[in-house]
């Protein structure tokens, strides 16, 4: 198939078709990278963030979750009522 690549705002871009979408199983986002000379667009291998609560839960267990700056306060503070 071949598409028009246009202009959108200081970037360029194409209109994929509806069809196509469905076909990959793309809805809303999608991974895109260059693969020698090839543009690829594929589903993302896995969602943001995901195993994050799962790791930051076993830091914890090891005692490995200390703050790494102290927590310090503002000189401005004491001018402040809360």
């Amino acid at each position: 198939m071949l598409t028009t690549i246009r202009r959108m705002g200081n970037s360029r871009g194409i209109l994929i078709p509806k069809p196509l979408l469905q076909q990959a199983g793309l809805e809303d986002e999608a991974e895109i990278l260059l693969e020698g000379n090839t543009l690829v667009l594929r589903r993302p291998r896995c969602a943001p963030r995901d195993g994050w609560a799962e790791a930051s839960r076993e830091i914890a267990a090891r005692g490995d979750d200390a703050l790494v700056m102290p927590e310090f306060a503002n000189e401005a503070d004491a001018d402040w009522s809360w």
